[in-house]
């Protein structure tokens, strides 16, 4: 039996489906706490032979599918994409509920076409959220940037340098002899700003301090290719999750969105730039292959140089070392998987 859920923040709602005739045989409703998770295990205790089909596994149903991990129950992740898609293709007019979009959920993972097994977390986890954090960390700093320039423009003529820093501010500001209500503000509310930019500079080596030890506990030969230090190396772990759960290097890189597209014209087959997958994944993919570009005596370079011989522009040659390093990335994450302790093989749980 696949037990399909519709989780909300609130309130979730489960659908049993059968999968010899994907028909609905019972719903349940219950609320988004433990409580309500205790009853929908026990209503579930009636299908014997049972899978679950959470729809945003990895997101709001994260909470309720790791909670039936840990009771050793078997948990397939299904996007919401993919139950759009098969709400479109049923019958009753694009109609949509819980307890049809639960149904939906379970039709994909009877299905086994865009499920993935859900796992418990590991330290890709850990890196992930090491990973957001530092990313609001730096916007955060962005904008405190950005109103100390404001600001500092309208106290100082030409205003602060481009690469403003704490300590460049500070200095500026104890020049300032205000001569008006409105100037004095602008002064107190800049040390303000000088202070926060103190605070965010702080917690970005923080958490930078942070993912390097996470990394030295983990082991892992990411930090070996030229262009991955810790910050990306902990960014590609964290957006890439287990690597185990890719078929192989061609479905990372489809993920990543670095695999061309390939665009049929006539006789002659051309391809094209994806526009999709995970972008922030993509960026850490780029970023290595242009720091490689840049130093000389790089395997990245010499591969780069090649494509331009061969006739490619420098565009199509950056693409294709990006294709290039995305396999490269995926086994040594693949790897360094397969070498920690307590990890399934790839085979258990590829998507």
């Amino acid at each position: 039996m696949i037990i399909g859920v519709d989780p909300h923040k609130s309130s979730h709602t489960a659908t049993a489906v059968d999968p010899a005739t994907n028909m609905p045989v019972g719903s349940l409703r219950i609320d988004a706490s433990l409580v309500g998770y205790r009853q929908l295990l026990r209503w579930a205790a009636q299908f014997s032979d049972r899978r679950w089909a959470v729809e945003n596994a990895r997101g709001l149903g994260r909470h309720l599918a790791q909670w039936l991990v840990a009771r050793d129950e078997v948990v397939w992740d299904v996007s919401a994409t993919a139950t759009a898609r098969v709400r479109e293709l049923s019958r009753g007019g694009r109609r949509k509920n819980d307890v049809i979009d639960a149904s939906a959920a379970a039709s994909v993972a009877a299905l086994q076409g865009d499920a993935s097994v859900v796992s418990g977390e590991d330290h890709t986890v850990v890196f992930a959220l090491l990973e957001e954090r530092r990313a609001n960390l730096a916007a955060q700093r962005v904008r405190v940037t950005n109103q100390l320039h404001a600001l500092i423009r309208d106290l100082i003529p030409g205003g602060a340098p481009l690469a403003l820093k704490a300590t460049v501010a500070a200095a500026m500001l104890r020049s300032v002899r205000p001569s008006s209500p409105a100037e004095r503000m602008r002064k107190e509310l800049a040390q303000d700003l000088v202070r926060d930019l103190r605070a965010a500079d702080a917690n970005l080596a923080d958490i930078a301090k942070r993912m390097t030890d996470a990394l030295d506990e983990h082991g892992t030969r990411l930090r070996e290719v030229d262009g991955v230090g810790p910050i990306n190396a902990v960014r590609l772990i964290g957006r890439t999750g287990p690597a185990s759960r890719f078929r192989s290097a061609d479905a990372f890189a489809a993920y990543a969105g670095v695999a061309p597209i390939e665009v049929a014209s006539g006789d002659k087959a051309r391809h094209r730039l994806s526009r999709s997958g995970d972008r922030q994944l993509n960026s850490a993919i780029h970023l290595v292959a242009v720091t490689q570009v840049r130093m000389r005596d790089s395997v990245g370079r010499h591969y780069f140089d090649a494509k331009l011989a061969e006739g490619k522009t420098r565009n199509e040659a950056l693409r294709c070392l990006k294709r290039r390093l995305a396999a490269h990335l995926w086994r040594l994450m693949l790897a360094d998987e397969r070498r920690a302790p307590g990890q399934l093989e790839p085979g258990e749980i590829a998507a």
